[in-house]
């Protein structure tokens, strides 16, 4: 049984490798599905004597029934909110593990003290608990977050960050009290208290941040659901759930390194939370030269245009336009007109959200491109569409103060013409105005994503 964990570990391994390229990421689902797969039938066999089959039986049932519904039913919009709750399913489920095993093993040996237990399950069984309860109510709060709900934390300032660490010194204390008391009783108290401690604390992390850090805010908690993983692994003395969690959250945490470089963040900010906030500045629609256009004139530009540049943003998910961007693309490039696509790290709402959704659309692999990639030919540039994004094509990100300043944006102000399709001039997640809207080259189209792509679609086909 030992090898088949590990070639269901081998699975993993380059399930999540193949997931590194866009070319390959389908295959690095299915390879990771296998080795899951793999992972469960073996450790229904180990255990085969010593489980309730009809509890398999309904589980599966059950849990597959709701997956299947649920991923039939959510649409690619809502795709961040679904990662988020998965983070917190999985945090909660490696915390509901460590509880079942410490009633077990209280039950069994009729030992009311962890510290009887061994080092390995003293340290990994609070841990678990605490790590696994704070990623289901953050991930539940990034999940209201990244639906538009307006939730902010009762507290400000220094006042914010005492309330955290009296919590963290808290849940410690409660760790401590679980391992090393000799009454069952004592014993469910702290692990209660250790529970709602975490939960709140969970909360409390999560609130301050603002949507714009919603993809840092992502990856992060993905990061902590591994690590509970991991730890539940340990407790139950399980090797593969161990190798997996530990995939899981190094993989997360090395994400979550890349999504802070891309907005110039750093990681210990992350941790402790309050990233941004929510405010918006008061200038932030105090626009003095804008130039309104039609689908109609930007079909003319094109019509004139060797080399177009779509940047893609959340507007595009929210108008579900990403079919119609594609073909866009396609009656330029019969025109012999360069197209390509650039990603910001952190367009959309999750890390890779608008990978993703060009892949739904079948735009070409070799047509996306990342920021480092693309950023120094904007200057030879004749047209570039931003569809739906904001903050990452903020100028302001190069001045020395500010919500974004330092963080690398895509450089479509050096094109020869920037069209913004935006349906209002509102600010994006930082809360802040966006000069791009004010430059003598940008043109801005005030309609709906899909509505103002389908104009220029009917008006390309005309054109001769």
């Amino acid at each position: 049984m030992t090898y088949l964990y590990l070639l269901a570990t081998l699975l993993f391994v380059f399930g999540i490798k193949r997931l590194t390229s866009v070319k390959t990421c389908a295959q690095g689902n299915r390879l990771s599905e296998a080795g899951m797969l793999l992972a469960i039938v073996t450790t229904l066999l180990i255990y085969n004597g010593s489980i309730s089959w009809w509890v398999v039986i309904a589980g599966l049932l059950v849990g597959g029934g709701i997956g299947a519904i649920i991923a039939k039913k959510t649409p690619t919009t809502q795709m961040p909110e679904m990662v988020a709750a998965l983070n917190g399913f999985g945090g909660v489920a490696s915390a509901l593990v460590a509880m079942a095993d410490l009633l077990q093993n209280t039950a069994l040996k009729g030992e009311a003290s962890l510290s009887m237990m061994g080092t390995v399950l003293a340290i990994a069984t609070p841990a678990t608990i605490l790590i696994g309860m704070v990623t289901l109510t953050g991930s539940f709060v990034a999940f209201f977050k990244l639906g538009g709900k307006k939730i902010v934390h009762p507290l400000k300032g220094s006042a914010r960050h005492y309330a955290h660490a009296a919590l963290g010194l808290a849940a410690i204390g409660c760790s401590v009290w679980m391992v090393f008391t000799g009454s069952h009783v004592s014993m469910a108290i702290a692990v209660i208290l250790l529970a709602l401690i975490a939960s709140a604390l969970g909360v409390l992390l999560t609130l301050p941040i603002g949507g714009a850090d919603m993809p840092v805010v992502v990856s992060l908690l993905n990061s902590y659901s591994g690590v509970a993983g991991a730890a539940a692994g340990f407790v139950i003395n399980n090797p593969l759930l161990i190798v997996a969690g530990a995939l899981v959250g190094t993989s997360g945490l090395i994400l979550t390194q890349i999504m802070c470089k891309a907005m110039n963040r750093s990681l210990g900010n992350v941790l402790l939370g309050g990233i941004g906030d929510d405010t918006v500045a008061k200038d932030a629609k105090d626009y003095k030269s804008i130039k309104a256009t039609t689908p109609e004139e930007v079909a003319m530009l094109l019509d004139g245009a060797t080399s177009v540049v779509f940047v893609p943003g959340y507007g595009l998910a929210v108008a579900q336009a990403q079919h119609t961007i594609r073909e866009l693309g396609e009656l330029l490039i019969k025109r012999g007109v360069t197209v390509r696509y650039a990603i910001h790290p952190v367009a959309g709402r999750m890390p890779g959200h608008m990978n993703v959704l060009l892949a739904e659309s079948d735009v070409p692999y070799d047509q996306l491109f990342e920021m480092d990639q693309i950023n120094g030919d904007f200057k030879n540039t004749d047209v570039v569409i931003v569809v739906g994004a904001n903050d990452v094509v903020n100028p302001a990100a190069r001045e020395d103060t500010g919500p974004i300043a330092g963080m690398p944006i895509l450089n479509v102000d050096e094109a020869r013409t920037c069209v913004v399709i935006k349906r209002s001039l509102a600010p994006g997640y930082a809360g802040i105005r966006n000069p791009l809207f004010d430059l003598p080259n940008t043109l801005m189209v005030f309609l709906d994503a899909k509505e103002a792509l389908e104009g220029m679609v009917k008006e390309v086909k005309e054109l001769k």
